[in-house]
Order: structure tokens, then C-alpha cells, then sequence
């Protein structure tokens, strides 16, 4: 995963400038700002807000709305686990256990030495072959504790 440039308010100002004109900007501005600064940072905030002439609130409920954005850079590596229903019938929430435990973090959290960001999604369209896991983007199905520790220790040589 690449990593991302520290927030800037003068980039990010002109990331808001190139896109505020688009019907329905703020989401392309907030995929943006996370896409270059690997997050929302909040001074960017009031930055969309005045740009779009909404107010912090509206900005701030849209962010908080859409799990996608954060307000903290990932780790190098992001790991997805799906909790949808046809993953919860094949053992997600064991899956879910053994991760927190083998990567030291809750949900939605960072390890402290930003190797591994671990998220929940809320399907990943790989049913039929749950318990499924993306990482980095490459989608993995029936993965168990096992086949997950196989999958850390294969991102763990790449980093």
C-alpha cells in the first residue's frame, strides 16, 4: 500500500478547488483528500465546508456516515474482514477473534507499529466462498484462523 503525503492545507485546498464544481463534490472531495493525506484530516473540514457553502455539521455527518473514510492513516496494509450474514454463517466471528488476538487490535483499529489496519466490511460479494478477507485490495475466500495466519505472514515479507 502506498503511503500517503502528510496534510498540507494548501494541497488540499486545491484538491477541493478542482472538484468543488462537481454536482454532488463532497463525496468526490473526501475520496480525494483520504486518496492523497490517507485520511480526512479535520482541519480539512472547514476547508469543504466553506468551499461548498454547507456547514462543519453537514461535513462532519458525511464522514461519519461512510466507514471508507478516516481520520487517521491506515496502516500499510489493510485487512477487511466481512461480517455479512453468509460470512457470519461460515465462521466469521471466530475469524473475527483470531485476528483481533493475532494482530493485537480491535475493529476499525491500527497496530501500533502501522504494519496492519484491521476493518470490518459489511460484504465483499464473495459469498459462496465465506468466510472472505481482503487485503490490500486482493480478495481471499474461506479463510480460517489458519489460511489468515498464512495471509499475515505473507504480507509480514512484503512490507
Amino acid at each position: 500500500m502506498a503511503h500517503s503525503a502528510p496534510f498540507d492545507p494548501v494541497t488540499a485546498r486545491d484538491v477541493i478547488d478542482g472538484l468543488k464544481h462537481l454536482q454532488g463534490a463532497t463525496l468526490p472531495i473526501l475520496h480525494a483528500l483520504q486518496a492523497r493525506f490517507g485520511c480526512v484530516d479535520a482541519a480539512a473540514v472547514p476547508l469543504i465546508a466553506d468551499a461548498l457553502n454547507l456547514s462543519r455539521a453537514e461535513i462532519h455527518g458525511v464522514i461519519s456516515f461512510y466507514h471508507d473514510f478516516r481520520d487517521a492513516p491506515a496502516g500499510a496494509h489493510v485487512v477487511k474482514l466481512c461480517r455479512a450474514e453468509a460470512c457470519q454463517s461460515m465462521g466469521c466471528r471466530d475469524l473475527e477473534r483470531h485476528a483481533k488476538a493475532r494482530l493485537g487490535v480491535a475493529m476499525g483499529a491500527t497496530m501500533a507499529d502501522r504494519r496492519v489496519t484491521l476493518e470490518a466490511v459489511y460484504c465483499l460479494g464473495n459469498c459462496a466462498l465465506s468466510p472472505a478477507v481482503m487485503i490490500d485490495g486482493e480478495l481471499h475466500g474461506r479463510v480460517d484462523a489458519a489460511r489468515f495466519d498464512e495471509l499475515m505472514a505473507e504480507i509480514g515479507s512484503r512490507s
